[in-house]
């Protein structure tokens, strides 16, 4: 339709703010309160806080927003891909020109929505392999610390430390935080590895076992057991882990990375710790069976030895016949003796008889000449030896002659030494001394030097150059 001027001028103008302000008021108006079912989009976290998102379908997409306040206090946390049902109101953003939806409460679409993440979430920590049975670590039989990582007021801490006293008394260490509600998974991840960095032997003793507990309660209220970052804090945990969270029909992803599931709380401490009668009475049946055993043993041992003593007979009736014999060939042994003493003694009396003066001279005189024999003998040895030492002194001393410093001063040179003692080889040694002595061959003479002489320079080259030029000292006079 073609529209005349005048038509046209009975149209209202509006300025651009006045436009956008009444759609924003016709849409907030009409949509002052709605409920909207879909997908989520694209999740941005500001750091302001507030969370910015889209909720789609197949065929449109809203942008949503929700302020800092509310996205504090979600249950679960807002991931791509999870159908979720949004209640807030509609709005414009005038500097875009484009409508969005404020967000004041979000909710899983169902709890096929939340089991779907939970899948998925389960098959991805798999594939990791966090549930391999030969992960799980065993857990001690008798802890000496138990550390609980739960809400410091409800009731399950209580029921714990009540079963603990019961069954076992041990020293429990509770690491306080809460276990519900938006920021919850991050808390209990933290205190996981909070107990795990405790060191061993310190003021905090470092428990031997975790206990990660919460009552029952909606899919919902357990989420934050179910997010990856309390899962693989359990599952990277060195300190033995058992979940008891919810009821025993209350399944999380903390289940299945623990090293062990109680259904409930009070299960976790009855599986922590054994009943500590129960062990009394079974180490007092152990002893009575070890004293049974023992005694039947000992027993058994007495009526064996009787049986073999009385089968080995009397002692007299074996060890007779042996003592007889071992008498008669102790009598035949001094008689032995004695006759053989009395023939040696017959022999020397016969010896002794036939010795003389001549015998025993000549003897001693052969023995005397074997002596002086033996002493010529060691006595031109010893002097060869000692000729040959001589021989080799002389040549040492020979060459330690040649050597000496004193057969070089006889050729002319000499021996310049300091006041104190010290020999001077160079003219830079000589230049902080005043005074000295000089050693010739035939004795020696102090000197002390008279001024600083510069070295001179000779007007022809020397027929034989020193092997050191030393320069010229300052010039020494000598003196007695």
């Amino acid at each position: 339709m073609i529209m005349s001027e005048k038509n046209i001028g009975n149209i209202r103008e509006f300025t651009v703010s006045e436009l956008s302000g009444a759609v924003k008021r016709t849409i907030e108006d009409t949509f002052g309160l709605v409920r909207v079912r879909g997908e989520l989009g694209r999740v941005t976290r500001a750091a302001s806080g507030h969370v910015y998102l889209d909720l789609k379908d197949e065929k449109a997409v809203i942008s949503s927003v929700m302020w800092k306040g509310m996205a504090a206090r979600l249950s679960i946390n807002p991931e791509q891909g999870m159908e979720v049902v949004a209640t807030g109101r509609m709005t414009t953003f005038p500097g875009q020109s484009r409508y969005q939806l404020i967000i004041d409460s979000l909710e899983p679409a169902g709890v096929g929505a939340l089991m779907a993440l939970f899948e998925e979430r389960k098959k991805k920590l798999a594939a990791e392999g966090l549930f391999a049975i030969e992960r799980k670590k065993p857990l001690p039989f008798l802890p000496e610390v138990v550390g609980v990582v739960t809400s410091p007021t409800g009731a399950v801490i209580r029921d714990i430390l009540h079963r603990l006293r019961e069954r076992f008394p041990r020293h429990v260490i509770v690491w306080p935080t809460v276990v519900q509600g938006r920021g919850a998974e991050e808390k209990i991840a933290a205190a996981i590895n909070g107990f795990n960095a405790i060191e061993p032997g310190g003021d905090i003793p470092r428990p031997d076992v975790l206990i990660v507990a919460r009552g029952g309660g909606s899919l919902e209220d357990l989420w934050c057991f179910n997010e990856e970052v309390v899962a693989r804090a359990a599952a990277a945990s060195e300190i033995p882990l058992i979940s008891a969270v919810g009821h025993e029909t209350d399944t999380t992803l903390i289940d299945y990375v623990s090293d062990k599931r109680a259904p409930t709380p009070t299960a976790a401490a009855e599986i922590a710790v054994p009943v500590r009668s129960e062990l009394l009475s079974e180490v007092l049946n152990k002893e009575r069976r070890f004293t049974m055993a023992s005694t039947r043993m000992v027993e058994s041992r007495r009526i064996a030895l009787h049986s073999a003593v009385r089968g080995l007979g009397r002692p007299e009736d074996v060890l007779g016949a042996a003592t007889q014999r071992l008498d008669r060939a102790s009598a035949g042994l001094r008689s032995a003796l004695r006759a053989r003493l009395d023939h040696a003694l017959t022999r020397v009396a016969g010896i002794g008889g036939r010795l003389n003066k001549n015998l025993l001279t000549g003897g001693f005189a052969l023995r005397e000449n074997q002596v002086m024999a033996l002493w010529g003998r060691i006595a031109e040895r010893t002097d060869r030896i000692l000729a040959d030492r001589h021989a080799r002194l002389s040549s040492c001393v020979r060459v330690l002659g040649a050597v000496s410093y004193q057969n070089v001063l006889k050729r002319g040179f000499a021996l310049v030494r300091s006041s104190e003692g010290k020999l001077l080889r160079s003219v830079k040694e000589a230049a902080g001394s005043v005074g000295g002595e000089i050693q010739f061959a035939d004795g020696a003479r102090g000197f002390h030097f008279d001024g600083d002489a510069a070295p001179r320079k000779s007007a022809k080259k020397p027929a034989k150059a020193p092997s050191r030029n030393l320069g010229k000292p300052r010039q020494p006079r000598l003196f007695d």
